[in-house]
């Protein structure tokens, strides 16, 4: 199920700090209301999350990482590095 984000579009709340996640299936009714205060909300649309990937791993990072490094001889063989 995907993670939706929402916010107030009036006023405060103590209980949801105006600002609030909630993990919904697709299929579900939007939102239009916080589940806790009954104020009205709108859907925040926000990036996703990926890994940043800085340089590729080395053999040896690889190695110390508990990965086994195979090098291709031939087709369909491979033997270790």
């Amino acid at each position: 199920m995907p993670l939706y984000e929402y916010e107030l579009t009036d006023g405060e709340c103590v209980v949801c700090g105006g600002h609030f996640t909630l993990r919904r299936p697709l299929s579900a009714q939007p939102l239009t209301q916080c589940p806790a205060c009954k104020k009205p909300v709108r859907r925040v649309y926000s990036a996703f999350n990926t890994p940043k990937i800085t340089k590729p791993l080395s053999i040896s990072d690889a190695k110390k990482a508990g990965f086994t490094v195979l090098k291709r001889v031939s087709k369909g063989e491979y033997e270790r590095q």
